[in-house]
């Protein structure tokens, strides 16, 4: 079990970053005997699994909807699917953006060495 603290350190985000997830019904920690948050290590797969959704630039109103369907069931199975893929996709789209910019920086780099180069 974990406190709210230490799942932020773990994490390396803000108390008020699990707060807001809370708030957005994207995780629903324990309470102790003392009404204070107490994370499972399930908690913590899961919101490992949302930072990584995250950062792969996922609309936190997409991943609080798949919160929502992950926690009605196995009958949302194929909404959650189709909701990844659909993310993967979108994935698919940012790498190949990524690497047409790396091109496009890696011949202007190239040209700026080549013109200070000549210069010498």
């Amino acid at each position: 079990m974990y406190a709210i603290s230490e799942v932020a350190k773990l994490l390396s985000v803000s108390t008020h970053t699990l707060r807001y997830y809370e708030k957005e019904d994207i995780i629903i920690p324990n309470r102790n005997e003392n009404k204070e948050r107490v994370y499972t290590e399930s908690h913590l797969n899961w919101l490992k699994f949302v930072m990584k959704l995250k950062e792969t630039q996922m609309p936190i109103a997409q991943i609080r909807e798949y919160a929502r369907l992950f926690k009605e069931g196995e009958q949302t199975t194929q909404a959650r699917l189709e909701l990844l893929e659909n993310h993967q996709i979108s994935i698919q789209i940012q790498i190949e953006n990524l690497l047409t910019t790396e091109k496009m920086l890696e011949d202007k780099i190239k040209a700026y060495k080549d013109f200070i180069n000549n210069k010498i």
